[in-house]
């Protein structure tokens, strides 16, 4: 156990995962006890199911629920939690890592977090439980619980869409604050002076949002005006969010978006409103989807390669599998400002 009370890191998959007996040792009493109180709670005294399930919350454990249940066997399945599919941003990684896994002969089961940690929660259980081949998840942050589960269950894990020194196990994506950082100069570059930002309420892009408003601050600028609207983002909330910004600050030159749909909505109101695009307003949106290129004036955005951390994912999961080391567990994908029309 570590200091602070937390099971130390386990190693993953043959080495190491916490088991039925790692439980029943911890709470003083015969495995097969220990499976009656996780499997039928009324065979056993109140205070056996206690002391049960105090080592259950130790080790971050989670039953088998496989029939048979065997440690060895693989399952040919990889799961995958994003936050939403009701926005587009992340189907290039699902779909990457949908095909890359297909053509070695595995499944992919998904489940929608919501960006709800609660709910990422009750997803990793259910998954855990099922004992997959991997596990590929959005972010880098997770609950204390969600992080001992993962840790204990000896599953690979590949985190996506984010940056860290320290993943729980490996990791491919590119830095937020990066992004924001870059964003700011470049507007900043094109003579833009009164910045703005409308930003979806998760936690990664509020990352880019504060090196952003860091990056404003080193370059002398006056302080970032800011609208924050509910994630997922959506046209209708870009709308709303270019509304109170003219109401708050009438001469802002530039607006950085969090979503490309964020984007459209800005440009929408825009238009209704006669703000010329780029002329009298800049506008950076992040994700480069598909319609894009195609708007008037064309959307500069922030392009990240969704294919490329699907493929990348997958092919770490399959590797940890079937068995090989992986010599490089962090793999940043960068990004890339695509400069079109609107800035």
């Amino acid at each position: 156990m570590a200091q602070d009370g937390a099971p130390a890191r386990r190693a993953r998959r043959g080495s190491g995962a916490v088991t039925l007996h790692d439980v029943a040792k911890l709470a003083g009493v015969a495995p097969i006890t220990a499976s009656r109180a996780l499997n039928t709670p009324q065979q056993v005294s109140p205070e056996v199911l206690k002391k049960v399930s105090e080592a259950v919350s130790r080790t971050g454990y989670v039953p088998n629920r496989l029939a048979g249940g065997l440690a060895s066997a693989r399952s040919r399945l990889v799961a995958a939690v994003v936050p939403t599919l009701s926005g587009p941003v992340f189907l290039e990684t699902v779909q990457s890592l949908t095909a890359a896994l297909a053509e070695r002969g595995y499944q992919l089961m998904l489940g929608q977090s919501g960006y709800d940690l609660a709910r990422e929660d009750a997803l990793l259980e259910a998954i855990i439980g099922r004992r997959p081949d991997g596990i590929v998840l959005t972010g880098i942050l997770h609950s204390a619980e969600g992080r001992r589960r993962l840790l204990a269950a000896g599953i690979p894990v590949v985190e996506t869409w984010d940056l860290t020194p320290t993943p729980l196990d490996m990791l491919v994506g590119f830095s937020h604050g990066d992004v924001g950082r870059a964003v700011a100069a470049f507007l900043h570059g094109r003579g833009r002076r009164r910045l703005a930002v409308v930003v979806g309420d998760d936690e990664r892009a509020t990352r880019r949002l504060q090196a952003f408003e860091a990056e404003a601050r080193r370059l002398g600028l006056s302080p970032v005006q800011v609208v924050t609207v509910p994630a997922p983002t959506t046209l209708k909330g870009g709308r709303r969010a270019l509304g109170e910004l003219l109401a708050a600050a009438p001469d802002i030159d530039a607006v950085f978006c969090s979503s490309d749909l964020l984007a459209l909505g800005v440009i929408t109101e825009a238009q209704v409103r006669g703000l010329a695009v780029p002329g009298q307003l800049a506008l950076i949106g992040f994700g480069d989807l598909d319609f894009a290129a195609d708007l008037h004036p064309a959307l500069t955005t922030v392009r990240i390669d969704g294919m490329a951390i699907g493929r990348q994912a997958a092919q770490f999961i399959v590797e940890r599998a079937e068995g090989r080391a992986v010599a490089q567990r962090i793999v940043d994908i960068g990004f890339s400002i695509v400069e079109r029309d609107s800035a």
